[in-house]
């Protein structure tokens, strides 16, 4: 039973690594030496500068403003309110991005690939990303499946540099 069972997953991340070979290059988190289990730009910010509170409340992606920004794990987030800001650090583990920011169909398949504040979903009140809309339509097609594999995943590659994956 578990010879089967490691010949399904071989096969579901084989059929994954093929599709994944369609992503861009470009696509690659922003810095693939590096080993951090959370994507930033250059200058620390998570998100993009996106408002990670802002998923749950406006329930859009919304650029936030640098002068309400707040750290968690070492990561800078910017806000597009006060209001925001503030419930972020009142309990910043439940509006962080899962997996990091990294795409959730990435480490569903074993990579980190950076993700874009365009492509998300909140699932079971947690924020969730993709590397771009396309990705997003096939993680979609079985996010309970897809998650399962990416939680399984991500203990062993978050910290990892994603050009070592």
């Amino acid at each position: 039973m578990l010879n089967l069972r490691k010949t399904l997953i071989a096969a579901t991340l084989m059929s994954g690594f093929a599709f994944l070979a369609a992503v861009p290059s470009t696509a690659m988190a922003f810095d693939e030496n590096s080993t951090a289990a959370i994507n930033v730009d250059a200058q620390g910010v998570g998100l993009k500068g996106y408002d990670p509170v802002a998923y749950f409340t406006a329930k859009a992606p919304t650029l936030g403003n640098a002068a309400y920004s707040a750290q968690h794990d070492g990561v800078t987030y910017h806000f597009a309110s006060k209001a925001n800001r503030d419930k972020f650090n009142a309990n910043p583990a439940r509006f962080a991005p899962q997996f990091g920011g990294f795409c959730a169909m990435g480490v569903a398949l074993d990579k980190k690939l950076d993700g874009d504040p365009q492509a998300w979903k909140v699932v079971d009140g947690k924020l969730y990303l993709n590397v771009n809309k396309e990705v997003q339509k096939k993680w979609l097609e079985d996010v309970t499946g897809n998650l399962k594999k990416a939680n399984m995943e991500w203990p062993s590659i978050k910290d990892k540099a994603p050009k070592e994956l």
